[in-house]
């Protein structure tokens, strides 16, 4: 069956030729980040769009990879990850969070969190079932839940002056006999809410009752402001054995590059993960793997002064925002804030907004109805990132300001 002509995907073809992109895979079309991230390279514009820093990661981590290249671990690792980041990965679980998982059973290292997402979505999900998802979501999360045949069941962060909510009522409402697991984001991209310990305890409540799998992506479990606490869902009463954890190294030491990452889980569920993961990139990263692992155990004052350094260009980018007149959301966490553009622009059109911005004053953001599954929730709602020198960040609120006029 060819797709039909208004699929953001399709494209003619003469002769009745079928065409070639998968249907599932149709609607998503071309990524928002790489669109955006062209069209700052196009115009020379300051790119607060896709969250990736501007400066590298710490010494010790990228002398372990010079090291781990010249030392000659530049073929397959294995299939499972390096056994020093396993163990690494084991330890900083227990360090940071308290969670005890075997090194040898239960960590499996993946092409960045955006690979380990898709193992566990394919490797758990099939066609007919459902996953409750917060939204706005991270893009790969739809596309992955659609090609294992499944279905996004959303619930509505709703954002507040004192951050984003949701109704307990409708994520009740959202779970049916279908329901396969729920999917969690904490902290929370695009949002930058951090799930506090009551909402995770009643999500929890609600996986025990309706016996659910929950997959978590804690990415930006380091990333945290204002004394806030990350509660990891594994550790809460009944819940390791049906969560996989997900998170990874990119943002935590400025490696976005690298693309690794991991999954923490119980054995049976790991396995399942691993069942897709195999055949998605097998392996990967093998020089990076020790150096991401040299990196997770480096001392507490490195962790707090990276949320410290990013609180800072938080706070630099939120007062410009404002001054340039938008309502801006609280940002808990992560490299994100959330604005309303409807005082700037009353028909709160966030993506004409967006692919104007950098044309007029020189500055990329990410318009945030690609990451709804009904976009109209996210129409007025613009993202942009802080995880920018301090420089750079003063010199786009420098042309941010000048919107006020």
């Amino acid at each position: 069956m060819s797709l039909p002509r208004s699929s953001p995907g399709a494209t003619n073809y003469d002769h009745g030729v079928r065409d070639p992109l998968n249907s599932r895979l149709a609607p998503f079309g071309t990524t928002i980040f790489a669109t955006m991230s062209a069209l700052a390279v196009e115009t020379g514009a300051i790119n607060l769009g896709q969250g990736f820093p501007d400066t590298d990661g710490p010494s010790e981590v990228l002398d372990a990879a010079v090291n781990a290249i010249r030392s000659g671990q530049n073929q397959y690792p294995p299939g499972l990850g390096v056994p020093e980041l396993r163990h690494a990965v084991a330890e900083h679980q227990r360090r940071f969070w308290g969670l005890e998982f075997d090194p040898d059973t239960e960590v499996l290292i993946t092409a960045g969190a955006t690979e380990a997402l898709a193992g566990a979505l394919l490797g758990t999900l099939e066609p007919g079932d459902e996953v409750v998802v917060f939204e706005p979501m991270y893009d790969s999360y739809q596309a992955c839940i659609a090609l294992s045949g499944a279905k996004v069941v959303p619930v509505l962060l709703r954002p507040t002056p004192d951050g984003y909510r949701f109704d307990e009522d409708e994520l009740l409402a959202a779970i049916s006999p279908k329901t396969r697991s729920i999917l969690l984001n904490t902290p929370h991209n695009p949002t930058g809410k951090v799930f506090t310990r009551d909402e995770i305890t009643f999500i929890s409540s609600l996986a025990i009752e309706h016996d659910l799998m929950v997959i978590t992506d804690e990415v930006y479990e380091h990333l945290i402001f204002d004394g806030r606490e990350h509660v990891s869902m594994a550790g809460l009463p009944g819940m390791r054995e049906r969560t996989l954890t997900i998170s990874s190294g990119g943002k935590t030491f400025n490696t976005t590059g690298w693309k690794i990452g991991w999954i923490c889980g119980p054995r049976e569920l790991l396995r399942a993960a691993m069942s897709a993961k195999q055949f998605l990139t097998y392996v990967n990263g093998a020089p990076f793997q020790p150096a991401i692992a040299a990196g997770l155990r480096l001392g507490d004052d490195y962790f707090t002064r990276l949320a410290d350094g990013l609180a800072d260009t938080r706070n630099r980018l939120g007062e410009g925002l404002r001054a340039a007149g938008f309502n801006v959301f609280p940002s808990e966490a992560t490299y994100f804030t959330t604005v309303d553009i409807t005082p700037l622009r009353p028909d709160g059109d966030g993506v004409a907004f967006c692919t104007e911005l950098p044309h007029k004053i020189g500055v990329v953001a990410i318009p945030n109805q690609v990451f709804y599954v009904n976009p109209e929730h996210g129409r007025n709602l613009v993202r942009f990132a802080c995880c920018k020198r301090p420089e750079v960040i003063d010199a786009a609120v420098d042309r941010l300001v000048t919107l006020a006029a």
